[in-house]
């Protein structure tokens, strides 16, 4: 059986864990982690939760009339990227969709990583932006960049 698949398989002890890091530091490492969000029962919830993380960052750094590169450029500024720790080579970082997510404003459960928090409630009590992720006008810079 090939070894990336098995720990794929089976969460580890104590479920899969995100790590959240703050991108506002000029090189990222071990001490920019904001926290890690463990209890994930599989991988591809803690997957879609980093995934929506990420998305919703993004879309809280997008300045009025930002698109495309600006967009990748103020997140990498101010933002937080999220991984799933030992997911393995194949797991889904941030990179991969980030064109993506800049050409297109989000909308609804593309940002709501609060549905897929294992904490539940307690989640957004640390949250101090109770706007959620209808907190921008979504009738602005819908334009998708070229």
């Amino acid at each position: 059986m090939n070894e990336t698949i098995v720990p794929q398989l089976f969460a580890p002890e104590g479920g899969w864990k995100v790590r959240i890091i703050d991108l506002a530091g000029a090189e990222v490492d071990e001490d920019d982690v904001v926290e890690v969000v463990s209890g994930f029962p599989t991988l591809m919830q803690a997957t879609e939760f980093a995934r929506r993380y990420v998305r919703d960052s993004l879309e809280r750094c997008r300045a009025p009339g930002a698109k495309g590169q600006s967009v990748i450029d103020l997140w990498r500024a101010f933002g937080e990227d999220a991984y799933v720790v030992d997911a393995g080579e194949g797991a889904w970082r941030a990179q991969a969709d980030l064109e993506a997510f800049a050409a297109t404003r989000a909308r609804g459960e593309d940002r709501n990583w609060r549905a897929l928090d294992p904490r539940g409630e307690s989640a957004d009590d640390d949250d101090d932006d109770d706007s959620g992720f209808d907190d921008i006008d979504e009738g602005e810079n819908d334009e998708e960049f070229t």
